[in-house]
């Protein structure tokens, strides 16, 4: 993305947020659209009342496979849908290796907290009615990564059972912005080249940023959590969320790897590295784990 610093529209100004999000998702298609090509498979879109998910399979996928990723994009809550939603899906399709489900939720400035959360959980509901638990994995990268951990704990506290394992990618997970590289890698991110404060609270809506739902960083992480795999990178803008998440996980006995790479910033390289490389093995290496302790 653009290195220069992102200017936010005014919170009254649907209009510019929407323009905001559209530019944002130009921009995020012309970096990672010409790398769909290498992907080989089959995209159904379906639909939860209303609610669109991409049901991703790649080539090639085993006819008794029943693994499924939920992926949960990224975009700062307000952007991401759409054809961004498919075209992500299907790259993480690819790295992973397994059928993916692309929630396509709700986003602002038309739909607030928590629009977002509620469809991802009608997604998660839905997808427990066609696989078992240990067949599931949850991902989510920035925005995605907040919601996906959110998920966790708010299917945790719904009586659900959870998945298999968890992916945070660069997660922002203390809404409050209170950890210390929101401020000490501003300027060195080039991805996240501003704080996230106005779309946080746009999102938000007037709720407790403390709240787990909106930080999950905050939840209590003894009552049940999947096993965790962090990334982020040294430039990265939500380094301090995603390292006090990893030590917050340990804490509380969950499992959980944090793997943090040299010079990256927010997104890591956007896939064109072999650092990039490296982090999707190790992430393919972690759920593989995970899905096969469970099937065991």
């Amino acid at each position: 993305m653009a290195t220069q610093a992102t200017r936010y529209p005014e919170p009254d100004d649907l209009d510019g947020w929407r323009a905001l999000a559209a530019a944002t998702d130009e921009a995020v298609l012309g970096m990672v659209g010409g790398r769909l090509p290498v992907f080989e498979g089959e995209v159904e879109r379906i639909d939860l009342g209303g609610l669109p998910v991409h049901v991703i399979t790649p080539t090639g996928l085993a006819a008794d496979d029943r693994r499924v990723y939920l992926d949960i994009h990224g975009g700062g809550w307000i952007s991401g849908k759409g054809e961004v939603c498919r075209v992500r899906g299907a790259l993480t399709s690819a790295s992973v290796g397994a059928r993916v489900w692309a929630v396509d939720y709700r986003m602002p400035p038309d739909h607030r907290y928590p629009a977002a959360l509620d469809d991802c959980l009608t997604t998660y509901r839905a997808l427990l009615k066609e696989r078992r638990p240990e067949e599931i994995v949850v991902g989510g990268s920035s925005a995605g990564g907040n919601l996906a951990a959110a998920l966790m704990l708010r299917a945790r506290d719904e009586q659900l059972p959870l998945p298999a394992a968890l992916v945070l990618s660069t997660p922002a997970t203390d809404l409050t912005e209170a950890g210390d590289t929101w401020q000490t890698n501003l300027g060195l991110d080039n991805v996240l080249t501003a704080g996230l404060l106005p779309a946080i609270q746009l999102y938000a809506d007037g709720h407790d940023l403390r709240d787990p739902c909106l930080s999950p960083l905050f939840g209590d992480f003894t009552k049940g959590f999947p096993p965790t795999v962090l990334a982020s990178g040294t430039r990265d803008l939500l380094l301090s969320d995603t390292v006090r998440m990893h030590r917050a996980l340990r804490a509380a006995g969950v499992e959980a790897e944090l793997h943090v790479f040299e010079a990256a910033g927010h997104g890591m390289f956007l896939g064109n590295t072999p650092e990039d490389d490296e982090k999707a093995r190790e992430i393919r290496q972690f759920v593989d784990r995970q899905w096969a302790r469970a099937a065991g």
